[in-house]
Formats: structure tokens, sequence, C-alpha cells
């Protein structure tokens, strides 16, 4: 790959993910300290996502694939996706804000999807060349999390928070959807990979053609235990932002205060150092007890979440929120590589969007639903929350699908490829 088109490929990736952490890591505290909503509401906010994980087949089988280069897709979307982003900045109510944020979801989802696709067309050897690329879309998500929201503009405090100061990640967002949005008509071609006469299968663009692998008594089992660890990652990715910002949590480094959205990249931090070790340990322990690992995981971290605070025990949040490297990529990158060894050639593809489909749309939907309905019930009189009671509730749900999967499934050796 050459140099100049390796660049163009990071700096995508690293302004793709820069948008998504933009906004999406501190909308549960703006969402209850600005628009006032309620934990149903901050529920269909951050159901957009699953929303749009759900629709994205339908935008990238029927149109992507079969009609337009992905890169020219990619920057129309990021383009309206920067429109939308603005007017959800304006929005001074959570009624007004709702619809801005369904229709930029429906836009930005697919884009995950388009910026691999325009990676992939101009490799030779993904295995060795993706990662190199993927990375900076993590560094996008930490530099815009913890240099410019918390260090340079201060923006996740409780004292500009309380004066609506999170509006701006919105306009930020915008600025930087709209770069991404023209800059992606420079990106090397990625012509449809579909005849635009072939017969469209809607088997085919919602992956059903893999349901054959549920009859495999394993996979249905990482596939239900998939579903299920979606409900404790909600909580994380809805709550935990909210809750740092409703504790007025803070690291004072060198006199400089740095709140919740910087705290919180130190899970992709953690993320990257434990993508490194995952190959190791996937090596010695096998397939069970490294998606095993990963669901332990996520009971000590919101074990740490309850019972940790911002006193004495602060850095029991901070273990907490620096375990997601284990949580993410303990089950769900080693679910990938299971996944991918069970399906084949033919229905590799179709298999992980059914998995991607069951924990990112469906699983997650519904991990979202119950987190609210778990947030409503521990609000108590000053506005604030018994943050303790809707912590344990992840990490209870979480030894219930650890029990499960630790009992029906049955050892299999899987070989790990990247």
């Amino acid at each position: 790959m050459k140099k100049s088109v390796q660049f163009q490929l990071s700096f995508m990736m690293f302004l793709e993910f820069f948008i998504w952490g933009g906004w999406f890591v501190t909308l549960g505290i703006y969402l209850p300290s600005t628009l006032k909503a309620t934990g149903e509401e901050i529920f269909m906010a951050y159901s957009t996502q699953c929303l749009g994980a759900i629709i994205t087949p339908f935008i990238i089988g029927l149109i992507a694939d079969r009609y337009f280069n992905a890169e020219k897709i990619l920057g129309v979307l990021h383009l309206v996706g920067a429109l939308l982003m603005y007017l959800m900045s304006q929005a001074t109510e959570f009624s007004v804000f709702y619809p801005y944020v369904l229709c930029y979801m429906i836009a930005y989802m697919p884009t995950l999807a388009l910026v691999n696709s325009v990676s992939f067309n101009q490799m030779k050897d993904p295995s060795k060349e993706f990662p190199r690329i993927r990375v900076w879309g993590t560094i996008g998500w930490i530099i815009v999390g913890l240099v410019f929201i918390s260090l340079i503009f201060n923006w996740d405090s409780a004292e500009n928070v309380a004066k609506g100061a999170l509006k701006n990640t919105f306009v930020m967002t915008a600025i930087a959807s709209a770069i991404l949005g023209l800059f992606s008509f420079t990106l090397p071609k990625t012509p449809p990979n579909t005849s635009k006469d072939e017969k469209v299968m809607i088997s085919n663009i919602l992956g059903l053609d893999a349901l054959k692998l549920l009859k495999d008594r394993n996979f249905l089992i990482f596939f239900i235990s998939s579903f299920l660890i979606s409900v404790p990652l909600a909580f994380y990715y809805q709550h935990a932002g909210q809750f740092l910002g409703e504790i007025d949590a803070y690291v004072d480094i060198f006199s400089t205060k740095i709140g919740p959205a910087g705290i919180m990249t130190l899970g992709q931090i953690s993320e990257i150092g434990f993508m490194f070790l995952l190959p190791f340990l996937f090596k010695k322990y096998g397939f069970k007890k490294t998606i095993l690992f990963g669901m332990l995981a996520w009971i000590i971290r919101y074990l740490l979440f309850a019972y940790g605070n911002n006193g004495d025990l602060f850095f029991m949040l901070l273990l907490g929120i620096t375990l997601h490297g284990i949580c993410y990529d303990f089950f769900f990158v080693s679910g990938q590589i299971y996944t991918d060894s069970k399906a084949g050639e033919k229905v590799k593809s179709a298999a992980q969007g059914l998995i991607t489909l069951a924990t990112y749309g469906f699983g997650m939907l519904f991990g979202f639903w119950v987190a609210g309905k778990i947030v409503d019930q521990n609000l108590i009189a000053d506005g604030s929350h018994s943050w303790k009671d809707v912590w344990i509730f992840p990490a209870i749900f979480a030894v219930f699908v650890m029990i499960l999967f630790a009992i029906l499934f049955k050892n299999e050796k899987v070989e790990y490829k990247v």
C-alpha cells in the first residue's frame, strides 16, 4: 500500500471515530442536565444506534453494494450528518432533539461499514494492514474525549455542564463530520461489488443464510450469550458518562482537571493494550475460558462501580473503566474470531452480520431499554440516583449469563486467526 493511501485511510478512520466519540460519550450527561431527559428518554436517544444498526444492512446491501462507490456514499452521509448534528446542538427540548438524533444515527451507522469497505479495497494483506489503519480510529476517540472535551475546552466539568457547554460537542462534531464528508470524495475509488442487475435477496442482505449455524449447539449458546451480554454493555454505554457526571468525577493532573469524557478514554486505551495480549491468552486458554474471562470482567467492573465512590475509593471507578479492554476484547473480538471459524467462506460475512444484529442491533436495544427502566426506578428526591443499586443489576445479570455459558457451552478448539 502506498504511504499516501495509508495516510488517507488512517485520517479517514481517525475522523470516523473522532466524530462518534465527540458526542456519544457525553450524551448521557447532556440529556438529563441540559434537556432534562428522563431515563426512558435517554434510552430512546441511545436506542437510535441500534435502529441504525438494524437499518444499515439495507442501506449497504441495496445501495452501496449495487449502485454507487462506497467513498461517495460515505461523503454524502457525513455531509448530511454534519447538518443533523448542528440541528441537534440547537434543540432546546428532547422532543425536538430526538428526530434529529434518530436521522443522524440512521445516516452514521452505515459509515462504519463503508470505512471498512474503502480500507479493505486497498489492501493486499488485510490481516496485517487493517490493524495499522483501524487503530487510528481508537486514537481519534481518545483524542476527542481526553484532549478536546476534557483538557482544552473542559466542557465536561460540572461547572460547564451546568452552563450547557456540552452543546458545543455537537457543533465540534458537525465540523468534523463536514470535513470527513468533503475528504471522502478524495479517497481511493471503491466501486460497487454487486451488479445492479443481480436479483436482490433479502435473506442475503440480512445475513439469514447464516441461521443454519444455529443448529450447532455451541454456536446457539454463544449466540444467545452474545444477545444477553449486550444488556450489561448497554448499561455502560448509556449511563457510565451520566454516572461520572452526576458524582462530579474528575482526575487532577498537573493542576488540570480531566472530566468524565477524558476519564472514559481509559477504556479505549486499555482496549488497545488488551488487543495485543488477546492472541497469546486465546492460544493459551482457548475460546471458552477467554470468553468467561470477558464475562467475569463485566461482573467485576459493575461491582467496582457500585462500591467505588468519588472519595477514597475513586480508584475503583478508574479500575472499572480500565477493564473495558478485557470486557470488550475478550468477549466481542473473541466472538468474532469464533464466528469466523464456524461459518466457512460462503456465509462468513452473513454470520458476522447475524452476530452484529444480535448484539449491536436487538441485544443493545433491549439492554438500553432495561437500563433506562432501572435508572428511572433508582431516581431519588434530589434528582440524583442511587447508583449502587443501578450497577448491582448488570453485575447480577452478567453472573447469570456467565453461568449459562459455562454450563452449556462445550469445550471446542478454535484457531486464532486475524
